[in-house]
């Protein structure tokens, strides 16, 4: 089951996301859901269209199962698979 304390090691594509904090201020603020990941970006489908954003030097917001979590980007700048503990 996934939780605040160990969202890193879920997959996170499905998973709707705010950047709560980002070196960049236009980014703070974007929102929607999680299309797709590579290891350093996330494909983010917004009202606006999907959008491309880098997950380093940003914070954030993931929620699920009705609560959500917040995760520094630079700590989940991996593959998904490298992220989750699995061998590829």
């Amino acid at each position: 089951m996934i939780t605040a304390e160990n969202i890193t090691r879920h997959e996170l594509i499905g998973l709707e996301t705010l950047i709560v904090k980002s070196t960049n201020s236009q980014m703070i603020g974007l929102h929607g859901k999680v299309i797709d990941e590579t290891k350093s970006m996330f494909a983010i489908q917004t009202a606006a269209g999907i959008k491309t954003i880098p997950k380093h030097n940003s914070t954030w917001q993931f929620s699920f199962n009705g609560t959500s979590a917040l995760v520094d980007g630079n700590t989940i700048t991996k593959r998904s698979f490298e992220r989750m503990g699995v061998k590829a």
